[in-house]
């Protein structure tokens, strides 16, 4: 049901008052689906697709995906108004690893029971019924954040049809044999036991030695620590020193490697050394890619662990030992006395049996990075395990030569550079993850039935069983019935589905009317942190799958970081839920937060003292509207944002000042029952309607250029300077007394070509300045201009296009071309420097109410502008007269012109030509001025001396807290500014007083 704007209008802005109920009706009412173009009259036969990244199902929106939402929603709105015919899909994607963990946490803290306590069908049971009853409230948020997704065609990853998709990708990838089963290195994680993508791996910066906790181990483990021992070189009283910070692999070397060039180790080429636990002979190569300068210039060689050494042991052809499992503890391979220590602790007793050895050289604090797994904060640790890869080379030169040739546009371009590079040295994709949670690889280990072959891993894919079967019995020459088949329990990785997104949310591989109509996409929208983990898979597989890619641009937005500049982190206490910007939180209610959240105490503490720092107060309630504003109004093609609350509060602040000039507005129109004139037929007469409606026009083909360059900032920057700087600074304050004035009076002057007065030009002026504004504004602050355009209607002098401001049609600077005066809009520059110049001198005086006679000592060219804009300069520079003096007159045809202005008059300077003159005698009380101002700064003199006797307290640097010093150095010097102003002003006076 459609919101009653008959109602009064209420005398402030609130959020909460205006957000609700509009999105409820524009869903109803289908007004995002592309069904709705057939009704629009603006309709062209443009269509404009994209998808929106899918979140995942397990979590709540943070400031990157409201950018993200931000960004995409005002791009759609905006081609929806033009008339393109516009498909933005939701989806929502099912996050292997983060969901099974959440539900793993879940069951255990519900049930005690852990996820081996049940069967694979019974957990995938729990997982769904977890999705179920949480997996709608990442939509229910989107819906917050005004986002006009067709929700008709919303497509979750692990839904039946999309699974079909998955499956017949993998089928098709695995015939045309770039899926392959092999052994590879790979991310592993040890408390999920399973390999991970490299998204999915934080990197975390030592300085040194360090105290971690790590899942499965009581008490904290240390790293940043280099540990150093020697190899005994066999046949000679010799030894090669090595360094690690991982000793407990080292029984898991094969070699040792060194530079053929350092001098140190010329004579150990071709030599080997003894394995001190193994008794294992090594072989000491030479390789150009050892730093001679790292440590002691000698490498081991691990090529089961490491994943330099992998590649250093292909080229050498050295085998592999593997001496840690997946489960993070010690193999067989190391002996009985390491096998089945858990490798944090076996590191331990490596060092303790090296010293007992008489090998261990020491160890030292050694600034490091781990790899530490984001889901679990488990330690990753590189393991050789079987999985499947996905050839990507072939792939990746396609993706690069489309770039090359401009059939993929990519903004900004200077990404083009960072796809390249990538993509030109990419590795084949390990995309089998060892979860239950996810597609289950369609692929089949088969066994012959009577077979004495003992042939390892023989695997054949299906889109069914019975078609693997089929597959198999016809490969290997044997009846169906003979073929006995085990599905690979692995799933994909979660990215693979991901990156067919763009395809598979419309019906691929079926050849559906949406797929025909609206791929490829027109546009991706994503994070420049997805340009490999996404963005690159999806034209990969785009193109190889459809033969097309999956769109012709992708536009790139930063990263948001705090107003500091930091990356968003939960463990620095400075991630910001949009929700809690929109609808507002207590301090309290943050640190709650924190404390539900899986942080160490020592984290939670530091968390919790950096919002007591940055959020006092908590959050006040800002909306979605200013949210969106703020986000929109930062450069997406620059730097990363730094985006602090305060930003966001002072676009709230913008939203309060729209909805006071509505309320001017309906104002003015309800008092008045003269209809407003149409757009076409408003054609401005007096000098002040011509400039404010050539700014309108101005700002519409900013608005129109800006736009096709996915330049939203200038967008916003422009609507921003419109409505405040022109609109209400100007247009308002000076239509004021126009409008006060009785018909008439007001009347005096009129459009003659028209019969128009004018208050009734200022009244049709004000309106469509305002009712194109809000449709300027509305694909960034969707709910406060519907609400605001609906409030408006009853006075609009023709019948919209359409009953939702969200589907009328877009302003065009070509429907207000007769409202573009060039001429006005250079003159109104002179104007403004006046008045400001004259607001200046009135200030310097202390002069609140007064309105003095003024002086503008000027060029002839200039006092032709003043008298042209006399009104103007008089209402907006608060003064009782202007007086024109031009010193050079000679050929002019300047008809008023007085005297020079008085001697001993203030002087503000607007230009070299032209200076404005404030003469204090004329009907100013001095004396009164010098008493309240002299009053004033006695009050400031306290203030201030109150402050510095605090500051300069012995237990100020100790017992206040830094941000409260830093408060108070500010308010110190805000009280000295203000002290000098008050000086600067009292001075001025004295002078006036003593001349007189």
């Amino acid at each position: 049901m459609k919101k009653d704007v008959s109602s009064v209008f209420p005398s402030s802005y609130s959020p909460e008052f205006v957000e609700s109920s509009w999105y409820e009706w524009w869903e109803k009412e289908g007004f995002f689906r592309p069904e709705q173009h057939d009704h629009l009259p603006q309709r062209t036969d443009q269509i404009f697709s994209l998808c929106i990244p899918p979140p995942n199902v397990t979590g709540s929106l943070h400031l990157g995906h409201a950018l993200t939402v931000a960004v995409e929603d005002a791009l759609v709105r905006w081609r929806r108004m033009q008339g393109c015919r516009v498909l933005w899909v939701p989806g929502c994607d099912h996050a292997g690893i983060a969901t099974q963990a959440v539900v793993e946490r879940r069951l255990f803290g519900t049930k005690g029971k852990r996820r081996q306590d049940f069967t694979r069908e019974e957990f995938l049971q729990e997982v769904w019924k977890w999705k179920n009853e949480k997996g709608d409230e990442i939509y229910q948020q989107l819906r917050r954040l005004g986002a006009s997704l067709d929700w008709s065609r919303a497509r979750f990853t692990m839904d039946p049809g999309f699974s079909s998709t998955v499956t017949e990708a993998f089928i098709r990838l695995c015939d045309s044999g770039l899926i392959y089963r092999s052994e590879g290195l790979v991310n592993w994680s040890c408390a999920l036991q399973s390999a991970i993508s490299d998204i999915e791996v934080d990197w975390k910066e030592l300085c040194g030695k360090t105290l971690m906790f790590v899942p499965g181990y009581e008490k904290p483990v240390e790293f940043g620590t280099m540990f150093t021992f020697a190899y005994p070189v066999e046949g000679l009283e010799a030894e090669v020193v090595v360094s690690t910070t991982r000793p407990e692999t080292m029984l898991g070397d094969v070699s040792l490697a060194v530079h053929p060039d350092d001098p140190r180790y010329q004579a150990f080429h071709g030599k080997q050394v003894r394995h001190p636990f193994t008794n294992r002979l090594l072989p000491i190569i030479t390789d150009t890619a050892v730093d001679m300068e790292l440590g002691t210039g000698a490498m081991k060689v691990t090529p089961a662990h490491d994943h330099v050494d992998f590649l250093l042991s292909q080229r050498h052809s050295l085998s592999h030992l593997s001496v840690i499992e997946g489960d993070g503890r010690m193999s067989p391979l190391c002996g009985p006395w390491l096998q089945g220590v858990r490798r944090f602790d076996a590191r331990q007793l490596v060092i303790d049996a090296l010293i007992e050895k008489r090998l261990f050289r020491g160890e030292k604090s050694h600034a490091m990075t781990l790899p530490v797994c984001s889901r679990t904060g488990d330690i990753i640790e590189p393991l050789l395990k079987r999985q499947w890869f996905l050839r990507c080379n072939r792939m990746a030169e396609k993706a690069v030569q489309a770039v090359e040739d401009g059939e993929l546009q990519i903004v900004p371009p200077h990404y083009a550079k960072t796809w390249k590079n990538w993509l030109c040295n990419i590795s084949d994709w390990c995309i089998s993850r060892q979860l239950w949670w996810g597609h289950q690889i369609p692929a089949y280990q088969v066994q012959i039935v009577g077979s004495t072959n003992k042939i390892q891993e023989q695997w054949v894919w299906g889109r069914s069983e019975e078609e693997a079967r089929s597959r198999a019995a016809s490969r290997y020459g044997v009846k169906p019935e003979d073929v006995i088949l085990t599905q690979d329990p692995d799933v994909l990785d979660t990215w693979f589905s991901s990156g067919l997104f763009p395809f598979a949310m419309l019906g691929w591989p079926e050849q559906t009317p949406d797929l025909k109509d609206f791929y490829p996409n027109s546009l991706l929208e994503t994070g420049s942190d997805l340009i490999f983990f996404w963005v690159a898979r999806m034209v990969m597989l785009g193109t190889e799958l459809t033969g097309r890619l999956p769109f012709r641009q992708v536009l790139f937005h930063p990263l948001v970081r705090d107003k500091y500049g930091r990356k968003m982190s939960k463990s620095l206490g400075n991630v910001i839920d949009p929700l809690d910007v929109i609808q507002g939180v207590s301090l309290q209610r943050l640190q709650e937060k924190v404390k539900e959240g899986n942080l160490d105490p020592r984290e939670q503490l530091v968390a919790m003292e950096a919002q007591k720092k940055d959020f006092p107060k908590g959050i006040p309630q800002c909306g979605t509207d200013a949210l969106r504003f703020a986000l929109c109004s930062h450069r997406l093609q620059g730097e990363d944002i730094c985006l602090s609350v305060s930003q966001v509060l002072s676009c709230r602040h913008f939203c309060n000042k729209m909805w006071q000039t509505l309320k001017f507005t309906l104002g003015v129109l309800g008092e008045n029952s003269a209809p407003v004139s149409t757009l076409k037929e408003t054609v401005p007469a007096g000098s002040v309607e011509r400039w404010i409606c050539s700014r309108l026009y101005s700002t519409v083909l900013q608005c129109e250029q800006a736009f096709e360059a996915y330049e939203l900032h200038v967008v916003t920057s422009a609507l921003y300077s419109f409505w405040v700087h022109n609109l209400c600074d100007v247009y308002l304050e000076y239509v004021k007394p126009v409008l006060a004035q009785p018909e008439e009076r007001a009347g005096i002057q009129k459009n003659t070509e028209l019969g128009v007065s004018r208050s009734q030009e200022a009244r049709s002026v004000l309106f469509h300045c305002v009712s194109v504004s809000l449709t300027l504004l509305s694909p960034f602050m969707p709910f406060i201009t519907e609400e605001l355009w609906q409030r408006l209607q009853p006075f609009t002098p023709t019948a919209p296009a359409h009953s939702s401001l969200s589907m009328q049609p877009y302003p065009r600077s070509s429907q207000l071309e007769h409202w573009h005066f060039s001429e006005e809009e250079e003159n109104f520059l002179l104007v403004q420097e006046v008045i400001r110049v004259a607001r200046s001198l009135r200030a310097r005086c202390g002069l609140t109410k007064e309105k003095p006679s003024m002086w503008a000592v000027c060029s002839p060219s200039q006092a032709q502008v003043l008298l042209h804009f006399g009104a103007a300069v008089q209402t907006l520079g608060r003064m009782s007269s202007l007086q024109l003096y031009c010193p050079d007159r000679e050929g002019t045809q300047l008809s008023v012109c007085s005297t020079p202005p008085p001697e001993g008059s203030l002087v503000g300077v607007v230009d070299h030509t032209c200076t404005v003159h404030l003469h204090l005698q004329d009907g100013v009380n001095v004396e009164k001025q010098i008493l309240q101002l002299s009053q004033k700064r006695g009050k400031l003199v306290l203030k201030l001396e109150e402050l510095l006797c605090r500051l300069q307290s012995p237990d100020h640097l100790t017992k206040v807290p830094a941000h409260v010093r830093q408060q108070m150095d500010k308010k110190l010097s805000d009280l000295r500014q203000e002290l000098e102003t008050i000086e600067d002003q009292l001075e001025l006076l004295q002078k006036t007083q003593g001349g007189r």
